[in-house]
């Protein structure tokens, strides 16, 4: 392991981001419904697949840029929508700017800690995350102040049936931050003492408001539980809801929680213009198919109509060439930028980005390819038992 210095793989971030953070902020990072089977399976997937490597053809150069969902990137791999992330300070900003950085687009989720119209000014290319909370009116608004303050993209996240329970035990989650939740909080604070310092030192305190709920940044913000509440008592969505979504949004818009080819199809011709193979990285449906299976049934499906995006267990830059041999256009990470987030803050996300740079370019001139459309499905060998629909 590095010690404190710079991060050399994403399993050296989340030894340290385990380390540095208070037992509930870990919790809620690593998240996983249930036993964890499908938040698991996403990761080992990964490790089924071999790739066919070349000797003495190796390109004279390797180009990792593309584009994605009407994004612009220097690498593919783009930062996934995750909600409050309280593992550091500048949350979403830092990751934003780390983006930034590196070349490539951030989703920004509903239930982010800052608001859209700041997270744009550091990062352009940050696409908005929806979910389908409150009243058509309520959703409009909100696609309208995603739309007033430049978002690069719309996401709408159809995967989640709100899952209970966690074998390894629920992060505690307060209703508000009043003095008995700091009090109950406060011996994990002290244990960690340099997580705690970094929010003394910012002067802010993790939050539990959510300001991109509201349809205006001058409108209060929603507390937390106020709009999950809000959001397990809206109906789900019709694909007719979808469609109305995408009359509403004249950008690129993606469907994400796709793991089906029939759903596939059914948001294509609900207007999408990419849609992402995902299963909320293993915290909706503990048992779902993972991700990387799923891909390749779904881009068979409908990857010569709209680009296929994927996200779930990618902790490699080899899982991303993987991925785009299976059919991904770009892929999404989660969790993997966010423990650089818990351990070295915007340095850290951009050194998670690297990481992946710099394990795609080995990768790709491993088995041959120059660029991105380069990669073929031939480069990945897949073992016998695989359900794939090929």
């Amino acid at each position: 392991m590095a010690g404190r210095g710079y991060l050399e793989t994403v399993e050296d971030a989340h030894l340290r981001a385990r380390r540095r953070l208070p037992r509930q902020v870990y919790l809620a990072l690593l998240s996983g419904s249930q036993a964890g089977v499908t938040m698991r399976s996403n990761v080992r997937r990964f490790h089924d697949l071999m790739l066919d490597t070349r000797v003495a053809a190796w390109p004279e150069a390797v180009d990792l840029s593309t584009t994605a969902a009407g994004q612009q990137l220097s690498l593919p791999v783009m930062c996934s929508p995750v909600g409050a992330q309280a593992v550091h300070p500048d949350g979403e900003l830092a990751v934003a700017r780390a983006a930034a950085e590196a070349g490539t687009a951030y989703g920004l989720s509903t239930f982010a800690s800052f608001a859209i119209e700041d997270v744009i000014v550091e990062n352009p290319q940050t696409m908005f995350q929806l979910f389908w909370i409150g009243s058509r009116d309520d959703i409009a608004a909100r696609v309208d102040r995603a739309k007033r303050a430049g978002a690069s993209g719309l996401v709408l996240t159809l995967d989640w049936t709100f899952p209970t329970g966690r074998d390894w035990g629920s992060p505690f989650i307060p209703m508000k931050l009043d003095w008995r939740a700091m009090a109950r909080y406060a011996p994990q604070a002290l244990r960690h003492p340099a997580w705690l310092w970094s929010f003394v030192k910012s002067g802010r305190l993790p939050t539990l408001d959510v300001p991109n709920m509201a349809a205006d940044r001058g409108q209060p913000p929603p507390a937390y539980f106020e709009a999950y509440g809000q959001w397990m008592q809206t109906p789900m969505p019709t694909w007719e809801d979808v469609a109305w979504v995408r009359a509403q949004w004249d950008g690129p818009f993606v469907v994400k929680g796709i793991l089906d080819p029939e759903d596939a199809r059914r948001a294509v011709d609900a207007g999408a213009d990419a849609i992402s193979v995902s299963n909320h990285g293993g915290n909706d449906v503990d048992g779902a198919v993972p991700a990387v299976v799923a891909l390749p049934r779904v881009a068979s499906a409908v990857g010569d109509r709209v680009d296929v995006l994927m996200d779930g267990g990618i902790r490699r830059g080899s899982d991303v060439v993987k991925a785009i041999a299976l059919g991904a256009r770009a892929v999404l990470i989660g969790r993997a930028y966010l423990w650089g987030l818990a351990s070295r803050g915007q340095t850290g996300v951009r050194e998670i980005l690297d990481i992946f740079r710099r394990d795609m370019t080995q990768t790709m001139m491993a088995v041959g390819a120059g660029s991105i459309d380069e990669i073929r499905r031939e480069h990945v060998i897949v073992p016998d038992g695989w359900m794939l629909g090929l």
